[in-house]
């Protein structure tokens, strides 16, 4: 699906108050970044990418550590254009050939637009599972418009941006249907989803100790959201477990944060969220990638 979209996709301002700012500085943002990131290994061209211009197979949740506070401020931080121009520099120099001889780069139109729309399905997906508040049709194409916005702060090509929400609905299952792929990072990523693993660590700075405690803690916990926020036909077509004794405990679970989070005051949710962001990204700024020359 690479021909371009017969109109421009409508934009929508991003400001404070704003659909995609509310979403975005809620902490409940961030429960599909781990299936987001999964559809993204599954592409060829970021797999192949990811498997061969960073650590990946040595420390996988690095990258999303890495990349998660840079994301997000393209969104909320008052400098959110450079930012977004930043993170296409980073880009740059990442390129070559996969496993099965097919040339890639992370610039090409389509790749760099997949990465961005499983953030933008991560929006959506969030505020579909996690929050109390429905979604109105107009909400919807508000909303997309916003993550439009967004999606220009990256100073790339807006050729594959579908024109609105049913577009972006019907190119994202098209590419979940027919064109991810297992790559190997992909079918990395999903083995230790799947069984987890002894000698990876899942958090941003080095603690032996903390580091068992956080699996001890949160491995199941983020296996299971993992896979319950995951597209149905993906979770089809890669073969990853799911039953539907799995789905009735997800959606319950779902149901119990929609309830729970009305407890929690607005102000303490984002300050929660920006100081997450704040302290992984001061925990990983040394291991970012540097601009191509």
């Amino acid at each position: 699906m690479s021909a371009p979209s017969a109109r421009a996709a409508a934009t929508a301002p991003i400001e404070p108050g704003s659909l995609l700012w509310r979403y975005a500085s809620d902490l409940r943002s961030l429960m599909p970044g781990a299936a987001a990131g999964l559809m993204q290994l599954l592409h060829p061209g970021i797999g192949a990418g990811v498997a061969e211009h960073s650590a990946f197979f040595d420390a996988p949740f690095d990258r999303i550590y890495r990349s998660v506070p840079q994301i997000w401020a393209t969104i909320l931080a008052p400098d959110a254009g450079d930012r977004g121009r930043g993170i296409r520099d980073l880009h740059r120099g990442i390129g070559g050939v996969d496993e099965r001889d097919r040339r890639y780069h992370a610039l090409e139109p389509e790749t760099f637009w997949w990465a961005h729309a499983t953030f933008t399905w991560e929006i959506f997906r969030a505020a579909e599972l996690f929050h109390p508040r429905r979604l109105t049709a107009e909400d919807h194409e508000l909303l997309y418009a916003e993550t439009v916005t967004w999606y220009s702060r990256y100073g790339v090509s807006m050729r594959p941006v579908p024109a609105d929400y049913a577009a972006f609905q019907s190119k994202f299952w098209h590419i979940c249907t027919k064109e991810l792929e297992l790559t190997p990072a992909a079918a990395r990523a999903l083995d230790i989803a799947k069984s987890g693993s002894d000698t990876i660590s899942m958090i941003p700075f080095r603690s032996a100790m903390l580091d068992k405690a956080s699996k001890f803690v949160a491995e199941k916990p983020m296996r299971f959201i993992t896979f319950g926020c995951m597209p149905p036909i993906v979770r089809e077509r890669f073969d990853i477990p799911w039953s539907p004794a799995d789905q009735v405990r997800f959606a319950a679970m779902a149901m119990a944060y929609r309830q729970g989070y009305r407890m929690m005051p607005a102000r303490i949710n984002h300050w929660t969220l920006r100081s997450t962001l704040r302290y992984i990204g001061s925990q990983t700024r040394d291991q970012r990638f540097q601009p191509a020359a």
